[in-house]
């Protein structure tokens, strides 16, 4: 009977520092992509310094949640973790992070060739 209960126990500690740290994933890619987002944003203005600032700082919060997965990768290694569904959505905003930084990334690349092209223009009209 202690047994049992020392495994109930253990599995609720485990099921709580799942939860803790899918919250933990969850706010950090939330953070890095609303960064990545504003990112965008300053390029469109032409603030490339500060739209690649943003990206730099997104990825610093991204890689918190980096973290927090890789120690519940480190979990699963051990046997100790079932996939709940918080923890679904967790790896879910993980890829969604990714690829918004992906697509910021190309944006604040492609405004720079704009205005590139658009001084060039007006060189030209001179």
């Amino acid at each position: 009977m202690m047994m049992e209960n020392m495994e109930n126990s253990a599995s609720i500690e485990n099921e709580e520092n799942m939860e803790v740290i899918s919250c933990q994933i969850i706010a950090a890619s939330g953070g890095a992509k609303s960064s990545y987002i504003e990112a965008i944003g300053l390029a469109k203005e032409g603030k490339f310094e500060e739209a690649e600032e943003m990206i730099r700082e997104g990825a610093k919060i991204y890689l918190q949640g980096h973290k927090a997965h890789a120690d519940l990768l480190q979990m699963s290694a051990e046997g100790k973790l079932e996939i709940p569904l918080l923890l679904m959505h967790a790896e879910d905003q993980m890829m969604n992070c990714e690829t918004m930084k992906i697509v910021a990334e190309e944006l604040i690349a492609q405004y720079k060739k704009m205005e590139k092209m658009n001084r060039e223009i007006e060189l030209l009209k001179g």
